[in-house]
């Protein structure tokens, strides 16, 4: 049954999951934004690239579900888009591309397993899901360059963990891009949903931070501002017996959530 959702706002959110032994890293000034008891409205990405999600994923599941439960709104979204490109993050190996029908299929079947944990029941706080297709299929190529990459410099894209671990294996300039197309999500979801916090795996935490950096360049708001338009925050791994990151890349490791 999915979690019913609290009134408040989420004050103890980041007590509760380190607790939990799940918080890995947040961004300065996270904790006095949750605790203005303001509700926030927090995305998680979820990659369509199979038609189940799996034990990996229950870690940012269940903070989308705590995050519900603390009086906040979750979002899910799926990358109908990105899933085009493949994420370089705690991957060695360049990722076999699906096709558009294929991922259709697999965003369908993602939304019924998201409502066994989330409400998605219509009110402030419900749950939603969205598809970054819908924004970034709409994208052209000079618009995307002129107005999003002129804010990123090559050395800071190189500088990311999830960048280093695949310079000397061989990174195409289709996977290198991800980091950018994922900064755009979350500049997309706080112009038009007012969303102020996106989460993740430790994995993703160039690609989120990438996207405060871009939602600070276009808000014209300082480093040192008392309080930033945007937080990230990153979830401890779960990882295999052999110390890889449980998923459904490594032969053998995937638990899939549906039975089928």
């Amino acid at each position: 049954m999915p979690a019913a959702r609290s009134a408040g706002a989420g004050t103890d959110l980041l007590a509760e999951l380190e607790w939990r032994g799940i918080l890995h890293a947040t961004t300065p000034g996270l904790a006095e934004r949750l605790a203005t008891g303001r509700p926030i409205s927090g995305y998680i990405g979820f990659d369509p690239s199979a038609d189940s999600l799996h034990a990996g994923h229950l870690v940012p599941i269940f903070g989308l579900l705590r995050l519900q439960r603390s009086g906040g709104r979750p979002i899910a979204v799926v990358g109908g888009g990105t899933g085009m490109i493949g994420d370089p993050s705690g991957r060695s190996s360049e990722r076999n591309l699906l096709d558009r029908e294929t991922l259709e299929h697999n965003v369908g079947r993602l939304r019924g397993q998201l409502e066994r944990f989330l409400d998605f029941t219509p009110g402030s706080g419900a749950a939603s899901m969205v598809n970054n297709l819908d924004w970034l299929g709409e994208l052209s190529l000079i618009d995307f360059l002129r107005d999003t990459g002129k804010h990123f410099t090559v050395p800071y894209m190189l500088s990311k963990d999830s960048v280093q671990v695949r310079l000397e294996r061989g990174l195409s300039f289709t996977e290198f891009s991800y980091m950018l197309l994922q900064a755009y999500d979350f500049w997309h979801l706080h112009r038009t949903m007012g969303v102020e916090l996106q989460m993740g795996g430790a994995d993703q935490w160039g690609n989120i931070t990438a996207g405060l950096e871009l939602i600070r360049r276009t808000s014209d708001v300082g480093e040192d501002a008392p309080e930033q338009p945007a937080h990230g925050l990153a979830y401890n791994l779960l990882l295999s017996p052999s110390g890889t990151k449980f998923g459904k890349s490594v032969s053998g490791d995937a638990i899939w959530l549906d039975p089928e």
